[in-house]
C-alpha cells in the first residue's frame, strides 16, 4: 500500500477533530479519528453545564452539516445558545455516529513518529509513513500507519496550575482534595453542597473565572447557599477591561458573563484581591487552605480553591516529530504572532490556515485549541476554517487551501479562551490584554451595586495597566 492510500489520523473526536474528518471525506481522503474517551466530545461533556458564547449557527461546521444531512439531522435553532452538553449530544455525537467506524473510542495516542525514523534521522524521512502508537482501554497496544497526522486533541487535559510562576504552588498537590481546575456544576447536589456556605477562592481572570464567580453569587443568593463567599484572585489589577468587552462584545453572551462577574463583586458576593501571585497553599489548624503570595502576604483561609488559570498543550507524545513552536506560546511559529494575547483579542486574529500551521515535519498539523498553545482566545469557527484549509492542502488543492476567509466577532478584550473550550487567559493577559506592570497588591471592593445588564466600563485599546 502506498503512503497516499493510508488514512489521515485525526487525534481527538471533539468539535475540530470531527470537522477535520468531515472535510477530509469531502476531499476524498479517508480519516481515522482516534479518541481517548468512550464518546464523542469527551472534553466538552466535562463542562456540559456551561453555556457556549456563540449560537448554534456559529458552532456547526459546514462540511459536517453536509455529512449529517443524509441522516435526517436537523440543526437546532441557529439563534439559540447551546450548553456544552447540548453541543455534544445534539451535534458532536450524531456527527461521530455518521462517521461510523472511522472513529475509534477508548484509544489514547501515546506516540507519533516516522516509520523506522526517530527525530534525528534525515535519510528518506519524508518518504516514510507516520507511525502512531495507540494504547487501548483494555490494555492492548496498536501501531497505526498514516499518510498525515492532524492533532486536534485540545488542551483540556492539561490545565495550568495555581502558582504564579507557571509551576504548581508549593503544597498545591497536597491540597488536591480542596482544589478543582474546572468550573463546578452547582446544579449537582453533591457539588453544590461542597461550596454552599463556604468561602471559595477563584484564581483566574477569564471566562471560566467569570462563570465561577457568577455561579457562586447565584448560590449565595439562594435559600441553601447563605454564607457562600467568593474570593477572586487576580495576578494583576482591575482595569476597564478586566470584565471583558461587556455591551461592546459582538458575542453578547460573553459580554453578559463579564458583567455578571462584575455584579458578583459589586454586590459583595465576592472580594477581589489584586496583584497576588500564589506561591504556596498551606493548611491552617482547621485544615482550611491559606494562599501565600510571592510577596509573603497570607490571605484569610478559604474552604475551597477553583483554579482557572488557563490550559497548556500536551506535547509529550509528539516528541519524535519535528515541530517548530514559539518559545512563549508553544504554538506554531508562523501562527504565534497572529494570536499573541498581548496584541490580539479573538476578534482581531488574522485568518489562517495550513501554511501558518505547518511544521518542519510535512504532514503534521496541530489544529483547534492545541494550535494556540497557551494563547487563550480560540473560537470554534477558527478551528473549522483551519481544518478546511488543511484538508484542501492534503488533497493538493493549494488554491483552496490558501483561500482562507473568516470573519470573527470583534470584542474589546477576549479574557477567556473563547467559545469552545471555555478556558482562560494565561498570565500574559491577566488584566488588560497587554499589560506590562503589576499594581500594588490590594483587596478591592467595587462601588455601588449595579445590574448585570449595566454598561461595561470603557475598554482601553491597549497600553500598560489601563486605568
Amino acid at each position: 500500500m502506498s503512503i497516499q492510500q493510508l488514512p489521515v489520523v485525526v487525534i481527538g473526536a471533539g468539535p475540530v477533530g470531527l470537522a477535520a474528518a468531515a472535510h477530509l471525506i469531502e476531499r476524498g481522503i479517508e480519516p481515522l479519528v482516534i479518541e481517548a474517551g468512550d464518546r464523542a466530545g469527551a472534553a466538552v461533556r466535562e463542562w456540559s453545564h456551561v453555556r457556549l458564547f456563540s449560537t448554534w449557527g456559529e458552532v456547526v461546521d459546514p462540511a459536517a452539516e453536509k455529512l449529517l444531512a443524509p441522516t435526517g439531522w436537523t440543526r437546532p435553532d441557529a439563534a439559540a445558545y447551546p450548553s456544552g452538553g447540548h453541543w455534544a449530544e445534539q451535534y458532536l455525537q450524531p456527527l461521530a455516529d455518521a462517521l461510523g467506524d472511522r472513529v475509534r473510542y477508548g484509544a489514547t495516542v501515546t506516540g507519533v513518529s516516522r516509520a523506522g525514523r526517530d527525530r534525528i534521522v534525515d535519510a528518506d524521512r519524508e518518504q516514510q509513513p507516520f507511525v502512531v502508537h495507540v494504547a487501548l482501554a483494555d490494555g492492548r497496544e496498536e501501531r497505526v500507519l498514516a499518510r498525515a497526522v492532524v492533532d486536534a486533541s485540545g488542551t483540556w487535559a492539561t490545565p495550568s496550575p495555581a502558582g504564579g510562576s507557571g509551576l504548581a504552588a508549593l503544597g498545591e498537590e497536597a491540597a488536591a482534595d480542596r482544589i478543582t481546575y474546572r468550573v463546578p456544576d452547582l446544579k449537582d447536589p453533591a457539588v453544590r453542597a461542597r461550596y454552599a456556605g463556604r468561602r471559595t477562592a477563584v484564581i483566574g481572570s477569564g471566562a471560566s473565572a467569570f462563570t465561577a464567580l457568577a455561579y457562586l453569587a447565584d448560590l449565595a443568593k439562594s435559600d441553601d447557599g447563605a454564607g457562600t463567599k467568593g474570593v477572586w484572585i487576580l495576578r494583576r489589577g482591575i482595569s476597564g477591561s478586566t470584565f471583558g468587552g461587556g455591551d461592546a462584545d459582538q458575542l453578547p453572551a460573553r459580554g453578559a458573563l463579564g458583567l455578571a462577574a462584575k455584579a458578583a463583586v459589586e454586590e459583595g458576593h465576592a472580594d477581589a484581591v489584586t496583584g497576588f501571585r500564589t506561591e504556596a497553599i498551606e493548611r491552617d489548624g482547621d485544615a482550611r487552605l491559606v494562599l501565600v503570595g510571592e510577596d509573603g502576604r497570607r490571605l484569610d483561609a478559604v474552604d475551597e480553591v477553583i483554579v482557572l488559570t488557563g490550559f497548556r498543550p500536551d506535547l509529550s507524545f509528539l516528541n519524535e516529530i519535528r515541530l517548530r513552536l514559539d518559545e512563549r506560546l508553544q504554538a506554531p511559529v508562523e501562527l504565534a504572532p497572529l494570536i499573541d494575547p498581548n496584541q490580539h483579542s479573538c476578534g482581531t486574529v488574522y485568518p489562517h490556515g495550513h501554511r501558518e500551521l505547518s511544521h518542519p515535519e510535512p504532514g503534521v498539523f496541530l489544529v483547534g485549541m492545541k494550535s494556540y498553545g497557551r494563547a487563550p482566545t480560540f473560537l470554534a469557527m477558527t478551528g473549522y476554517e483551519q481544518v478546511r484549509s488543511v484538508a484542501a492542502a492534503l488533497a493538493g488543492d493549494l488554491d483552496a487551501a490558501d483561500r482562507v476567509e473568516l470573519t470573527l466577532p470583534e470584542t474589546g478584550v477576549c479574557g477567556g479562551a473563547g467559545l469552545f473550550d471555555a478556558t482562560d487567559a494565561p498570565d500574559a493577559q491577566e488584566a488588560d490584554g497587554g499589560g506590562c506592570c503589576a499594581p500594588t497588591p490590594r483587596l478591592v471592593q467595587l462601588g455601588a451595586p449595579a445590574a448585570v445588564g449595566a454598561a461595561a466600563e470603557e475598554t482601553p485599546a491597549g497600553g500598560c495597566c489601563g486605568s
